[in-house]
């Protein structure tokens, strides 16, 4: 998609200026650290559309900075894993392209449509976050030490603007999705020189990791044409779709059903995996229906993230674990709150469609 800007002082740069800018916009709200690390997510999320990559990368610096200013170590970590999920909602979003791919939903819609919905979802936590900020009595408010706004925003600027550039592509016709990500590379090795922490080297590692990904995903999409195949030789689809009727499973009831199979699926199985196995056997009952596949693909790519954060095999849960030495289960406990706000945000995704459909409508796009 772009170049994967995980080089540790690359990485390093566009972290600490994406903090400094967050911290001159919600740090000096009660409960300010969490705040800002929320807000990070949000524009870490337009930079490597993963949530794992995203708790890889901040929960190394925000768990330690907020345990310091007097959090606990693992409320920082529990809310670190939870926003990292906003990571493959607001574009650009790995599972998205998966999705597009399996179904032959436009990427570019997919991606138009995950911005109100990422938005909804910090909006919730940060939500979530001031009340127990209050609750807890957490630190955080106008004593802190603040970066100024306007530097901090000029630091950060390079960053935000890759995904500006993805979507601004999309959006206005400017460039096909090949063409933008090609434009977001070079935006990309021009944001690395910015910050002065793009090598040759680090240029050859991330083409070298973007080739496995892409790899990858033909792989997946390889396995899905045989899987479709002897799901359609077996009746596996006949079978299920005489089932969903018998119940009379349709429309939102049959979404609801699916979100049921997807979290549970989530919480045991790796996203790409779920959405390889899962989306041949479901998703043709519910576009048979006349659900958008649009409004189909973002409740369930939401649905799926939804695990990643919920054990017992909740991968950002185990990477927060593993870089922070907190223990997972205790983690997994703390974590419970932001599971249930971002269980909520899915049904209200569920329940009122034009949550995802409304911004792809405006412009343009076919959801049907």
């Amino acid at each position: 998609m772009f170049i994967d800007p995980t080089a540790a002082h690359f990485r390093a740069g566009v972290t600490r200026s994406l903090i400094d800018f967050a911290m001159a916009i919600v740090g000096r709200f009660k409960g300010g650290p969490g705040h800002v690390n929320i807000l990070t997510s949000v524009f870490f999320a337009g930079i490597s559309g993963s949530a794992i990559a995203d708790s890889a990368a901040l929960s190394r610096t925000f768990v330690p900075e907020m345990k310091e200013r007097g959090y606990d170590g693992y409320y920082a970590g529990a809310i670190t894993a939870a926003s990292s999920m906003i990571g493959p909602i607001i574009p650009p979003s790995i599972i998205m392209i998966i999705y597009g791919g399996l179904t032959g939903a436009s990427v570019a819609a997919l991606f138009v449509a995950g911005v109100i919905p990422g938005i909804l979802l910090a909006v919730s936590l940060l939500a979530l976050n001031s009340i127990l900020a209050h609750v807890q009595d957490h630190p955080g408010g106008a004593s802190d030490d603040l970066p100024k706004f306007w530097p901090s925003l000029r630091k950060a600027a390079p960053a935000l603007l890759l995904p500006v550039v993805i979507l601004g592509s999309l959006v206005f016709g400017l460039a096909t999705p090949t063409e933008g990500s090609a434009i977001a590379v070079l935006v990309a090795l021009m944001a690395g020189q910015y910050y002065r922490g793009l090598s040759f080297r680090m240029i050859y590692d991330a083409v070298e990791a973007t080739a496995r990904m892409t790899g990858t995903i033909f792989i997946i999409l390889a396995a899905i044409s045989v899987l479709g195949y002897l799901a359609g030789q077996m009746g596996w689809s006949s079978a299920l779709a005489d089932w969903v009727e018998a119940f009379g499973l349709t429309g939102t009831k049959y979404l609801f059903f699916l979100v049921g199979v997807f979290l549970i699926a989530g919480m045991f199985m790796d996203t790409p995996v779920a959405l390889t196995l899962l989306i041949p056997l479901f998703a043709p009952q519910a576009l048979e229906q006349g659900i958008s596949p649009i409004h189909l693909g973002i409740v369930l790519c939401f649905n799926l993230c939804v695990g990643l954060i919920t054990p017992p095999l909740g991968k950002c849960l185990v990477v927060v674990s593993a870089m922070t030495n907190l223990n997972y289960w205790r983690l997994a406990y703390t974590v419970l709150p932001f599971i249930v706000v971002q269980v909520l945000v899915l049904a209200a995704l569920v329940l009122w469609p034009s949550l995802s459909l409304y911004l792809p409508t405006l412009f343009g796009f076919s959801v049907n």
